[in-house]
């Protein structure tokens, strides 16, 4: 697939909530997803590492009242996205964040990912 069709494929399965065929379809089983550097979560590398990650994460949260993901912007082997969420998260309460997820394909497959918050 071409940058262009993945990031299609993307927005398509995002806008559905099927992370699950996100990261089985589209992702490179090596991919690295990289957080900012005032994140707790750093830099992780490989599908199970992202998948704990999102683990992790998701057991932070205590009730999702809403999110959004911009259709994608792509510029040659990259391609971005503006989305946000707004959760209340246990024992922190309710907050939003809006954040660019740029993400980076070789070969048909998101080989990284990487957000600014």
């Amino acid at each position: 697939m071409t940058t262009q069709q993945v990031a299609d494929r993307f927005y398509e399965l995002d806008t559905k909530h099927d992370f699950q065929t996100i990261y089985s379809e589209l992702y490179a089983p090596d991919a690295k997803s990289i957080e900012p550097a005032h994140s707790h979560w750093g830099t992780v590398q490989g599908m199970e590492a992202i998948h704990e990650k999102g683990k992790q994460f998701n057991e932070l949260i205590e009730e999702i009242h809403g999110g959004y993901t911009n259709p994608p912007i792509v510029a040659g082997n990259f391609f971005a996205c503006a989305m946000g969420f707004e959760a209340t998260f246990k024992g922190q309460g309710r907050s939003k964040t809006d954040e660019i997820a740029v993400y980076e394909v070789k070969d048909g497959k998101i080989i990284s990912e990487q957000f600014f918050y």
